[in-house]
């Protein structure tokens, strides 16, 4: 079943060196932000199930996977973008193959065609790329983070369910890798997409920023609390609370690095 919103399970915890498609507790810790956190939803949760894709979504590996990665992204950004920006797409960037980075991709069971890919950088080992264009604030900088960068889907088919697929991939990866905040750049009008999925922004007052290390054109800077956010959503009743903590998804299997 698709989440109703239209974006871009409490089973035992995956066994040591991957994470499968179901989504282990938390463990909160204080929030350094100062506001609250929300109360506990009061109402039962719904019974696991498991749900199957006509694609599997894993971490990119060698030079072939590289090729569909890339594939994937130039087309999803040449949708939107001049060629003469877009085409830079075609090549692989330093960072994809820096410490610290996965790319994810999403292939056909078909016939193994890129059906979607995103890349996760922490700042484990370097600053994330948005770093580059704007600083962050102190009460965020120093903790764990990852950027997701170069998001892309296939207009066709199950083009929709990929990018939620991916999403869940992101939560899974950081929540397993020990990362605070999940933090993005989103222009308009994709940025209210993450507003849905309860991120915020971390500078309320500066609204969209130029960033230069992405074409320079304008985005928000926005972050999720990844220790938090199932109390959030359940707590907001999120439409999307069933398919991305008790749903188990065998077609997802990924590793942090």
């Amino acid at each position: 079943m698709i989440p109703s919103i239209d974006v871009v399970g409490t089973s035992a915890s995956p066994a040591a060196g991957f994470i499968a498609g179901a989504v282990p507790e938390p463990h909160l810790r204080p929030h350094p932000h100062p506001h609250p956190h929300p109360h506990p939803h009061p109402h039962p949760h719904p019974h696991p199930h498991t749900e199957r894709w006509p694609f599997r979504l894993r971490l990119a590996r060698g030079a072939q996977d590289l090729c569909k990665v890339l594939e994937m992204r130039h087309s999803a950004y040449a949708r939107h973008l001049p060629e003469s920006l877009s085409q830079t797409l075609r090549q692989p960037e330093a960072i994809d193959s820096a410490e610290g980075v996965v790319l994810l991709l999403a292939e056909a069971k078909l016939d193994g065609s890129p059906m979607g890919t995103m890349r996760i950088q922490s700042n484990r080992f370097r600053p994330l790329a948005l770093q580059q264009s704007v600083p962050l604030p102190p009460w965020m900088a120093d903790l764990p983070l990852a950027e997701a960068t170069r998001l892309g889907v296939s207009p066709e088919g199950a083009g929709r369910l990929v990018k939620v697929a991916l999403f869940k991939a992101y939560y899974l990866y950081c929540l397993q890798a020990g990362i605070r905040y999940m933090v993005i750049t989103a222009r308009a009008p994709l940025d209210r997409q993450y507003e849905r999925m309860l991120f915020k922004d971390v500078y309320p007052h500066l609204g969209y920023i130029p960033l230069p290390h992405v074409f320079n054109l304008p985005h928000r800077l926005l972050y999720l609390d990844v220790q938090n956010v199932r109390q959030q959503w359940e707590e907001a009743g999120h439409p999307w609370c069933e398919y991305m903590f008790y749903t188990d998804h065998p077609d997802l299997q990924i590793q942090p690095g």
